[in-house]
């Protein structure tokens, strides 16, 4: 699975319009509002790199008010739920 992490410009005053148009596209997991230079944060996970190009140029950027999106693709996902399963291993509860 790859993940991709989508900083996106909207119209400040169709921020929670947008973020629930964004938040129902297949392969957007979640969708953030967030302080700073972007206003939404999005999660975007795909099978192949490809399939991104639909996503985000072809749906997200679509949306009337996305003004902007700069996209930022995982190498490797660290979670504490990760993390917690590997010390898990071979201990019985």
């Amino acid at each position: 699975m790859i993940t991709a992490i989508v900083l996106i410009k909207t119209s400040v005053d169709r921020i929670p319009e947008i973020a629930e148009q964004i938040a129902s596209l297949d392969n957007v997991s979640e969708v953030f509002s967030v302080t700073g230079t972007y206003d939404l944060i999005a999660m975007v996970r795909v099978r192949q790199h490809e399939d991104l190009a639909e996503v985000i140029p072809g749906r997200i950027s679509k949306i009337p008010g996305v003004q902007a999106t700069d996209t930022h693709v995982a190498f490797r996902t660290y979670s504490q739920h990760d993390l917690e399963a590997a010390f898990a291993i071979g201990l019985d509860s």
